[in-house]
Formats: C-alpha cells, sequence, structure tokens
C-alpha cells in the first residue's frame, strides 16, 4: 500500500500545481470584465458506497472519504462546466456475529482518483443541478476488519492488477451556494465490473459494480 499512497501524493501534488495556475488564470479572467468568470475550489466530503450487481444489491453502505479540487467554467449564463479531480473511496462492508471472532465488519476498501465532469444548471441563485460521466483509476484495495471495540486491523492487502484499474460511469446531484461556499449531495454510478478474470481476488468481485452516495462541501475562490 506504501507505494500506491506515494502515487496519490504525487498525484494530488499535480492537482495542486494545475490548480494554482488554474487560478492565476482566472483572476486574469476577472480582470478583463467579461462577466463570465470560472471559479475554481477545494471541496471535501462522506462517501457512502456499497456494490451492486444484476443478482445483488448489497445495502451495507460503506463510510469513507472524497476531496480533490474543482473547476467551474460559464459556458452561458445559468450553465457551466465543471471538471473535478478527486481521491474517493469507495467499496462496501459485511458485517459479522458469532461466537468465534465477536461482533465487528469486514470493509472493503478501494482507492480510486476520480475525474467526473458535469454539465451545472441554475435553476435558483443558489441552487444547482449537476450530471455527467466520469472515469476514475483505482490506486489501491484492501480488506480490513472493523471490531466492536472500535479497533482495525488489515486482513487483506489486495494487487489493483486483479482487480479492473479503470472505472467509469454517471454521476448525478445538486448543490446549494451559500456565498464562496456551496454544500451539495450526488449519486454515481458504475459502469464497469470492479473484479476481472484470472485470480481469486478478481474472480471474487466479478459482476459487482460500484454504487455511491456523495455528501461533500466545497469553497470557491
Amino acid at each position: 500500500m506504501r507505494k500506491e499512497w506515494r502515487n496519490l501524493a504525487v498525484l494530488f501534488v499535480t492537482a495542486g500545481a494545475i490548480f494554482s495556475t488554474s487560478q492565476l488564470q482566472a483572476q486574469q479572467q476577472e480582470m478583463s470584465g467579461n462577466g463570465l468568470s470560472p471559479r475554481f475550489g477545494v471541496k471535501a466530503g462522506l462517501n457512502l458506497s456499497n456494490f451492486y450487481s444484476d443478482e445483488v444489491n448489497d445495502n451495507n453502505l460503506k463510510a469513507g472519504l472524497n476531496a480533490g479540487v474543482y473547476a467551474k467554467l460559464p459556458v452561458f449564463k445559468g450553465f457551466s462546466i465543471q471538471p473535478e479531480l478527486l481521491y474517493s473511496n469507495k467499496g462496501s462492508k459485511r458485517t459479522y456475529d458469532n461466537a468465534v471472532f465477536g461482533e465487528g465488519e469486514y470493509r472493503t476498501n478501494l482507492h480510486y482518483i476520480e475525474m467526473p465532469v458535469l454539465g451545472v444548471i441554475n435553476l435558483a441563485k443558489n441552487f444547482n443541478i449537476h450530471a455527467g460521466p466520469y472515469v476514475s483509476y483505482l490506486a489501491g484495495a484492501n480488506i480490513t476488519d472493523l471490531e466492536s471495540d472500535g479497533s482495525v486491523d488489515e486482513i487483506a492487502d489486495l494487487n489493483p492488477e486483479n482487480l479492473n484499474r479503470f472505472d467509469y460511469g454517471l454521476a448525478a446531484g445538486f448543490g446549494i451556494d451559500l456565498g464562496p461556499t456551496t454544500i451539495g449531495a450526488r449519486y454515481t454510478l458504475g459502469m464497469r465490473e470492479v473484479g476481472k478474470s484470472g485470480s481469486i481476488a478478481g474472480e471474487a468481485f466479478r459482476d459487482t459494480k460500484n454504487s455511491n452516495i456523495s455528501l461533500f462541501i466545497g469553497v470557491g475562490f
């Protein structure tokens, strides 16, 4: 996992450099007085994720983190394009309760670098809806055991090469603007299977896709 986290750090450093350059460009455009100035910001929030398939709908929502940067680029009044670059922790959980192991839950953690590209429509001054596609890259994966006393043990470090590295799907949600701050919610539906053939881990996640609810807060500049 250390290698995967180093890769994750490099991606976020790159994103930070892009964000800084974009912010400078935004300031220059605001000075031009064109009235349609882009906005850039940072965001973070909570994921509630699970797996789904044609046969199984796993309703055990697992909590995770989402965080990253975004740009809101006006096309015309009331409509913008919003690309984002995010870290998104997805997966699922299964609870257990038996005489041998006690009570707890097994958590499958999938660490994605995700890029949604959304169309944003302002239905009111402070309220918008957004929708569009996303693509994501699997940077790491593991299974942990959260016991009833709050302790967490890593019981398996999954090789991402045994899973599909790339995921893609659709995203839709809403946002409420409170000055420079935005709060909102989003649902993303994966369209590619998590697992792939050729390994035990891959076969365990065949016919399984990502489903995720995101609650977020962002600050624009």
